[in-house]
Order: structure tokens, then sequence, then C-alpha cells
């Protein structure tokens, strides 16, 4: 083929931006574009487990290889995103026996290193684990951050001349005599970074091949080209602790049912999970029994989360997918493989191949798989690398120097900075201005977040999601307002309360059913520093006077009527 092949991938998260750099790193011209941010859809709404397999060696045993195989992988060319926990199946009393054999024969079968200990075993490695389980098996789980690894991914490609577009929504996909030929975009601050108040405006993408990895959102895509594409979207709920109670993957080891996990993620444990189908992959219920069921079942392994703090819960997505001869009833029945739907040999329509199913774990071997079908097709014989080729950020990459002193930062702020950035630590940290700790919680700094500002644009949710900053116990309340403060002077003042209000938002809305307790005294604080402190309500300054000698004094106990006036107006008329 005299030119290089087009090839434009629809979705910003693992599956899309692995496909992304596997494409680019054969040589191929791509254009990746994504609705929101980079992990905008099911990838950031995971609660970070690198799979062993464990979990599905006893009803998928296909799934379970090949997530040791990635499992392996992963640990290799992503050492920056991978905390190898290690994970343990525990067994209490009123688990069945005859499962937990499964379990152990099942991991044996697929290949998974697996080891039986003791109840004293189990606890002197996860002392808070509850006193009466019986047993555990130890598997090779490990937590993984699903952000950086997707950042790196799309960094890779770039860097092997892949385009990538953030805020970009296809509106319509381009057919024309029967193949689909491109699509059509609407950028919502034109193309490139993302920039608030910018002018957005629509966009032509024409493309040899186009590859649909939108996971949930998959079936949207296919009706604007007229194929039927039946995801079956299943929502399950996450809940963020403020510590980790745990070291150690904890998984209940019993058959499918709901909150039999807890992964220690960063600074935080993340318990998981439910599983409910939905018709709409953005508009469904969520409901607080959900946490509730999270912390009341999963303090039955480890009872100190009856007690502790909850920071934030979220919902995520699973995108799943069965033949339709299947008909499955239970989504936790459906397989968690992977499928590539050619829709020239499915729909009799050229110029288009969806990948649906799958998990974050095998996100690397769907890229593969889909790069050889698509380099198929234009007859390329180029060999696939992402499986030797180190990410950004995991060249080299160690922990052990001393940071801390070459740097000038403090021990554990220096540390948290280089596991963040890996083998980019002399890049980003080596500075000769300031670098003052911008996020306390998450030990995140000026040049990490100049870094990040670099990458995203005026888009502090795009920063977030690259350094952590805000994600730590205060949920960004008193880190927000430094975040948007480092953009300025390169962004002008209205640009700047765009990005901070839009970052608030986010931050608040994870945090709607974690009002109870010291996360409630936290959520006060938080809006009393920036409502009343920064005025990010936008309370007019012009407005009558506040009596605050009303608060102060109080109104006659027997004057229902005075209180109910000096609560509702805010003791604007005090008499």
């Amino acid at each position: 083929m005299g030119s290089t092949p087009h090839i434009a991938v629809i979705g910003g998260g693992s599956t899309g931006v692995g496909i992304a750099r596997d494409l680019a790193m054969r040589g191929l011209d791509v254009t990746l574009v994504e609705q929101g941010n980079l992990t905008h859809g099911t990838t950031g709404r995971m609660h970070g487990l690198l799979h062993s397999g464990g979990r599905y060696a006893v009803s998928d045993q296909a799934s379970a290889t090949e997530c040791i195989e990635e499992n392996r992988v992963l640990r290799d060319i992503a050492s920056h995103c991978v905390e190898m926990t290690g994970g343990m199946f525990v067994k209490r009393p009123e688990d069945s026996e005859e499962y937990f054999q499964e379990k152990l024969s099942g991991c044996e079968e697929c290949g998974i290193p697996a080891k039986v200990v003791s109840r004293e075993e189990a606890r002197s490695m996860e002392p808070h684990l509850a006193k009466d389980i019986e047993k555990a098996i130890v598997v090779p789980d490990g937590a993984i951050d699903p952000f950086r690894l997707v950042v790196a991914n799309a960094g890779s490609a770039q860097e092997h001349g892949a385009r990538i577009e953030t805020h970009s929504k296809v509106t319509d996909l381009l057919v024309e005599g029967g193949e689909v030929v491109g699509l059509e975009v609407e950028h919502t601050s034109g193309p490139g970074t993302r920039v608030h108040g910018k002018e957005g405006g629509k966009e032509e993408i024409r493309a040899d091949y186009v590859v649909n990895a939108t996971g949930a959102w998959a079936g949207r895509i296919g009706d604007m080209a007229g194929v039927d594409i039946a995801v079956r979207p299943s929502k399950g709920v996450m809940t963020i602790m403020n510590v980790r109670q745990v070291d150690t993957v904890i998984n209940r080891c019993r058959p499918k049912g709901d909150a039999d996990i807890v992964v220690p993620h960063e600074t935080t444990a993340i318990l998981g999970t439910t599983d409910e189908e939905v018709e709409d992959p953005e508009d469904y219920p969520e409901e607080q029994w959900e946490v509730d069921l999270m912390i009341e079942t999963l303090s039955e392994l480890v009872p100190m989360l009856e007690e502790a703090r909850t920071i934030r819960s979220f919902w995520g997505v699973r995108p799943l997918y069965e033949p339709p001869d299947v008909g499955s009833t239970d989504p936790t029945d459906i397989t968690r493989d992977f499928f590539l739907l050619d829709h020239d040999e499915r729909d009799d329509l050229p110029g288009m191949t969806s990948i649906v199913g799958g998990k974050f774990t095998t996100y690397r071997m769907m890229g593969e798989q889909i790069s050889d079908h698509v380099c198929g097709k234009f007859g390329i014989d180029a060999d696939c690398r992402t499986a030797e080729e180190p990410l950004p950020g995991s060249e080299d990459f160690s922990v052990l120097r001393d940071y801390m002193d070459e740097f000038g930062l403090r021990s554990p702020i220096g540390r948290r900075s280089v596991e963040r950035l890996g083998s980019r630590a002399d890049e980003v940290l080596k500075t000769d201005s300031p670098n003052p700790t911008v996020c306390e919680c998450e030990g995140v700094t000026r040049a990490e977040i100049q870094d990040a500002i670099g990458q995203s644009g005026s888009d502090l949710n795009a920063v977030r999601i690259r350094t952590r900053a805000s994600m730590g116990n205060c949920q960004g309340g008193i880190c927000c307002h430094r975040m948007a403060s480092e953009l300025h002077p390169e962004y002008e003042e209205g640009v700047v309360r765009r990005a901070w209000d839009e970052l608030l938002q986010e931050r608040w809305k994870g945090q709607r059913h974690a009002l109870w307790g010291q996360q409630l005294s936290q959520a006060m604080l938080n809006y009393a520093l920036h409502a009343t402190t920064q005025n990010r309500d936008h309370d007019p300054a012009g407005g009558d006077p506040v009596d605050f000698a009303a608060f102060d004094t109080g109104v006659d106990h027997g004057d229902a009527a005075g209180a109910a006036n000096v609560a509702a107006d805010g003791g604007r008329n005090g008499d």
C-alpha cells in the first residue's frame, strides 16, 4: 500500500488508548477521540484491581488465564502504575468448603500461583481481618492506578505520532457507498488541549478504518451506522475509605455475590461492588443502600470498616457482552471475555470494527488483537511491541534512589512524587523554581501540577487524574483553589474561575453518599471555605447586610415564627 492508513479510534478508556498506542507503534496514522477526559467512562470508575485471575478461576477460566498472563506483562511494562499488594480469598465459617477447594483447583488449572494459609498466617499478614475467619488462598493480585496507566498509554501513542483529542464527542459516523469512511466530532473548545471558554466546533475526520472502543457506549456508535451492538451495561458501586484498612487485596471466597472485595489503593481502600444491569450507561440510580451494603457486608471480613470514615462513593458501568444466542438473565453469569465484532463480516458494513466486553487487566491484549485485525485489513505485517516496551514512566523505574535529598523534598512527599512519576521524576522534579506542596493529602507538588497543566490545558479534572491532587481525605477542600491558582498567569481570570468551579462540582458529587460522621464535618468545612471565604456560591457582595447579632443573641424560643425567619433570611432582618 502506498500511503499509511489513517485509523480513527473512538474511546479514551484503557482499551481505546491501548489500541491507539499499539497501532501508532506499528507505524499507522492514528487519531483517538474521547467525549470527556481520558478515563471518562468505565476505566475511571473501577476499583483499581490488577487481577490475578483468581476471581474467575471457577466461573470463567478462559478469562482467568488471560488475567494472569496480562498481570505479569503489566508488572513489567507499567511498573510505576502497579503496586503488587498480593491478594487473599478469605473463607469465613459460613462459606462453602467445597467452593474453597474449587477455587484452589481452578487457580492451579489456570496457572495462577495459589497457596492456602491458616487463620493465624492470614491474620499475621492482615491483622484487621476478622478473628473468626478460617483460612485463605493467597494469589498474586495487585493494585493499579487506571488514570496513570491510561495517561501513560496516551502519551506513548502521541510519542509515536498519534493525535489524541479529548472533550470531542462523536456526533455521527460518515457512511458513503455502504462503507464507514470517518466520523464527525463536536469539540468542546476546539482541537488540542481544552481551554475553558474557548469556542468549540465540529470537525469531519476522514479515516481509512474506524475502531469503536467505547465500551458501554458501543451501541450508540453502532446506531449511527445502523448496526446493532447489544452491550448490556451493568452498574457497580465502589466506596472509598479514608485510609488503607488493609495492605492486601481481600476477596471473599464464595460464589458470585455483592460486596466481596477490598482493594488497597494509594492512601485509601476501595470497597466493591455490585452487579446490576441498567438500560443507560449514563442515567441510572445511585442509591444509599448500595453504599450501606458495601460497609455492612465487608465488615464481616474487616470489622473495623464498620466504624471507619468513608470519604466518597462512585458508580461505574461494565460493558458486558455475550453472543445473542446465549441469553443470560443474570449479569454475573455473563462472561468477562472480550469480543471483536467485524461489521463487514457481521453486518455487511465495511470500514469499522467494534471491540466489546473484556476487563481492565486485559486491555493490552485486547489492543493487540484488534491491532492485528486492523493491520490484516491493509496487508500490513508489523509486530506488536506493547508487551515488551515499557510505558513512559516505567523505563528503569526505581524508588530506591534518594530523591528526597536530590529534589529538596521532605521524605513522604518525595516518595509519593517518585511513585507517581516513575522514571519521569528527573524530568519533572528538577526545577530551579520554588516547588511547594500544593496538595498535602496526596503529597503533590507544584512541579507535578505544572507538568500536568502542560498536558491538560485549563482542565483541572485532567490535572487531577494525572496527579491525584484533590483526591485525598479533604476531597479538595484545601487544595482546589491552589490548583486553580497554578493556571495563572497563563490563563486569564475568567478561564481560571470556570475551571475551578468545574473541579469543585466534580469533587462534590462523589461525597453525597458519604455525608455522616467525620466526613460530614469535612464537607461542612469545605463548604465554609469554598462558599463563604472564597465566595464560590457567588453570593452578590451588594446584597443586604447580614445581622450576625441575630445568630449571636438568638431569638425568643417561644417565638417560632421569629426563629423560622432568622433561619430563612440568614439574619438579614434581625428584628
